[in-house]
């Protein structure tokens, strides 16, 4: 979320600050830890439909509701757009999907308690006010024009260029949610392993949290419809960047890959300026025609870096960005996937090692093939389930190596457990669903909301 830059910040006009930004990131592994993201739809009890930004079932009135708890409101303008309490945020996607951007965490059971404590509380004032809550990863019944926009600026610019980029971008904007962990990385080689990694292996958790199989109350065709939008976004800023897996991949590569991607906006006095389509490397030399004259600080890199969306994302530490939003022990079971392969060194070389013979092909060929067929993808001659089955294993005992319990003396390798069920049932929670749809729910997808909501 884009805060004011300050006045009195340095300028940024060279290419080695935006460089040495990103490996500031880099910590030893003592000091490694966990951000979870995760966002679901709010609905009206009464008809299922999307709340309103404004009434007496609608975002103000969670968001103000929410305060109770000690959260306190962000305001653009006089306007409530997010909440903030600690080093845990409440914000708001465009179309009011509702998302907790929790604290930073050093166990998955700390994690998986401040989600239990989020949604209990969101469950509290939901109550309250008629609303109810959805965990899937692409809303099931309402239309982009059913969907109401959320009053903050940055969306207005967004909503202007996104339809000149793809036909998608809308749909993204109002009509999905994810699950996301934020993980760090000890070194520039570390941060590289750990990108290839995540970005060769997202097809997996994509399938494994396959939940987006309806469209405006129908099937869709897919599985994980929420990831196939993504193919039709905007093509500057999405996509399995070959790059990453190129020799002398690093910062600065990545830095350049950054500064080639178009701007949507700069952030000054409360005010989102349009600066769609234009250059962060103009905003160096003073030469951005949204303002001439001025230079970037280092929260306007923040805010730029905010704007591109493949799976993995680097900031100053790593954004693993592949899954469906669903119920809450899959909101716990995405940071246990991703830290029992990456912060466990054995477990990380094992998962190096099996992507390293992966063509460019293979990662498009999944990108493209896994939103539709999820884990009955047929990869290297095999079910990608049983590539899904290894890994997760891979998974399992890196946890179990990591040896954080909780007060009962369980390892978080048990944050695992609703995947491994997933893979024992062979079904995906998408088909699961479209089973239901096809039998008990009658073709009719409002049961949904009943069944599923939090």
């Amino acid at each position: 979320m884009s805060g004011p830059s300050s006045p009195q910040a340095a300028p940024v006009t060279s290419k080695t600050e935006l460089i040495e930004y990103l490996a500031s990131g880099a910590k030893p592994r003592d000091q490694w830890r966990i951000g979870t993201e995760h966002e679901k739809f709010a609905f009206a009890q009464s008809d299922h439909r999307p709340l309103p930004y404004d009434g007496p079932c609608s975002i103000r009135a969670m968001l103000e509701g929410l305060t109770r708890f000690g959260w306190t409101p962000i305001l653009e303008g006089d306007t409530p757009i997010a909440l903030t309490m600690g080093g845990a945020s409440i914000t708001l996607e465009p179309g009011g999907q509702f998302e907790l951007s929790g604290d930073i965490m050093e166990t998955l059971h700390q994690t998986c308690r401040e989600v239990h404590q989020h949604l209990d509380q969101v469950k509290e004032v939901a109550a309250e006010i008629g609303a109810g809550f959805l965990g899937v990863g692409f809303q099931p019944k309402w239309s982009r024009e059913d969907t109401p926009w959320m009053p903050k600026g940055r969306y207005k610019i967004m909503k202007a260029y996104m339809p000149t980029q793809g036909n998608l971008g809308l749909d993204m904007m109002l009509r999905t949610c994810t699950i996301q962990v934020n993980l760090d990385f000890e070194s520039e080689a570390d941060m590289v392993e750990k990108f290839r990694i995540g970005l060769a292996l997202q097809p997996i958790v994509t399938a494994l949290f396959a939940n987006s199989p309806f469209t405006d109350g129908k099937p869709n065709g897919y599985l994980s419809y929420r990831s196939h939008v993504w193919t039709d976004t905007d093509v500057d800023r999405c996509g399995t960047l070959p790059f990453v897996f190129e020799n002398g991949f690093g910062f600065e590569r990545y830095v350049d890959y950054m500064l080639d991607v178009p701007m949507y906006f700069v952030y000054r006095d409360g005010t989102y300026i349009d600066a769609s389509g234009q250059s962060f490397r103009d905003f160096m030399a003073g030469k951005l025609p949204a303002l001439p004259g001025v230079y970037p600080t280092i929260k306007d890199w923040e805010d730029h870096m905010t704007t591109v969306f493949p799976e993995v994302r680097l900031k100053k530490f790593l954004e693993m960005r592949g899954a469906d939003g669903g119920p809450w022990r899959r909101i716990c079971a995405l940071p246990a996937f991703w830290v029992g392969l990456l912060y466990d060194a054995e477990a990380q070389a094992a998962a190096a090692a099996l992507i390293s013979d992966w063509q460019q092909a293979d990662h498009e060929y999944l990108r493209a093939e896994v939103p539709k067929h999820a884990l009955s993808t047929e990869f290297r001659g095999k079910p990608l389930a049983d590539l899904a089955a290894e890994v997760v294993a891979l998974s399992h005992a890196g946890l179990t190596r990591r040896e954080k319990l909780d007060d009962t003396g369980t390892n978080e390798s048990y944050h695992l457990k609703t995947l491994e069920e997933i893979l024992e049932r062979g079904k995906t929670p998408a088909e699961v669903k479209l089973a239901l749809y096809h039998d008990r729910w009658q073709e009719n997808v409002d049961p949904v909301f009943e069944e599923y909501a939090y």
